[in-house]
């Protein structure tokens, strides 16, 4: 039969199992537990309640989960304190950034943990964090965010992106995950082996390899996108607006993509005077625009707290109605 490749000779017939890499029976498969284990996904939580419910329990092996928004909306915010949640949670998290050093995302985590353990206090002055003189306030509050971080900063590992040739020192980081979450910021940057290809070439291979490593150590990995012109440009910007090729759209398992509340909300909230309008700006939207496993089309909104280093965990569907309600769905 044309284009079917021959069984290999240890490959018996009538009934005996298949072995060499020829995949597993049915059978087989169920001989390792029951329908009911054997059908339960591990699960990873984003620490985002609605989120997580969402996506059927927050992020998944073997999954992708692309992450999108224009500049300045909070990506690497989000995506650390996502990171942050799992190793939080018991579960371990690398998180490769080509963007920071290491000594900047610890930075960014003491900020994070100070503000969420203090969310109604000022937040800590920058130069708290760069080893400037400090109030004995604010040494307090930065020693509390470092015994914090040190509780759960065994399973969480920085790492500053690197590498000219091949994938560079994800390649390194795949190598060592051993069962953690994968989280790379951001992806346009990930080096390749194809320096003289166009940018839609390499975000192909790149997006590629992300999904292999989910498939093959059975982590979930979620990436970080920038937005193509077209997206800083529309009114609302959606996973066709992400800046690359279309296998981006293709490969990932989930987008979640970020605007700006008031940038999206209906006018008629604006021009009748909602009782919460004033706040809008305080929002960024989440919507799940892609879910293979579960619900798509869901917007959630998600407070900023910026000078405090996260998100409000509190996130809560969008009551107001937004523009272009129209969704990429697969």
């Amino acid at each position: 039969m044309v284009g079917r490749p021959p069984l290999p000779d240890d490959v018996a017939r009538g009934g005996a199992r298949m072995t060499n890499g020829w995949g597993r029976t049915a059978a087989d498969m169920l001989d390792g537990g029951t329908p009911n284990e054997l059908l339960g996904r591990t699960s990873w939580t984003t620490g985002f309640e609605t989120l997580d419910a969402t996506l059927g329990g927050g992020l998944h092996a073997g999954e992708l989960t692309l992450l999108g928004g224009a500049q300045g909306l909070g990506k690497t915010t989000l995506a650390l304190q996502m990171a942050r949640s799992v190793a939080r949670s018991g579960g371990r998290a690398a998180y490769v950034c080509y963007e920071h050093t290491e000594e900047e995302l610890l930075a960014r985590l003491l900020l994070m943990e100070s503000g969420l353990l203090a969310p109604f206090d000022e937040p800590l002055p920058r130069h708290a964090l760069r080893g400037g003189d400090l109030s004995p306030d604010d040494e307090r509050r930065l020693s509390e965010a470092g015994a914090s971080v040190r509780k759960y900063g065994e399973r969480l590992r920085l790492v500053r992106g690197w590498g000219r040739s091949g994938q560079g020192g994800l390649e390194a980081v795949a190598e060592a995950l051993d069962g953690a979450a994968l989280f790379v910021d951001y992806l346009q940057k990930v080096p390749t082996d194809r320096p003289g290809a166009d940018e839609d070439e390499r975000v192909t291979v790149v997006v590629e390899r992300l999904k292999d490593i989910a498939l093959t150590r059975d982590v979930p990995v979620v990436a970080i996108v920038a937005s193509d012109k077209s997206g800083l440009a529309s009114g609302r910007m959606r996973l066709r607006d992400l800046r690359g090729s279309t296998a981006l759209a293709y490969e990932a398992d989930v987008a979640l993509l970020l605007n700006d509340k008031m940038s999206v909300v209906a006018r008629h909230h604006l021009v009748y005077g909602s009782p919460d309008a004033a706040r809008f700006p305080e929002y960024v939207v989440c919507t799940v625009e892609k879910n293979r496993s579960g619900r798509a089309g869901v917007d959630l909104e998600m407070r900023k707290r910026f000078s405090h280093g996260h998100f409000e965990p509190l996130d809560r569907l969008v009551a107001e109605r937004l523009v272009d309600d129209r969704v990429y769905v697969d």
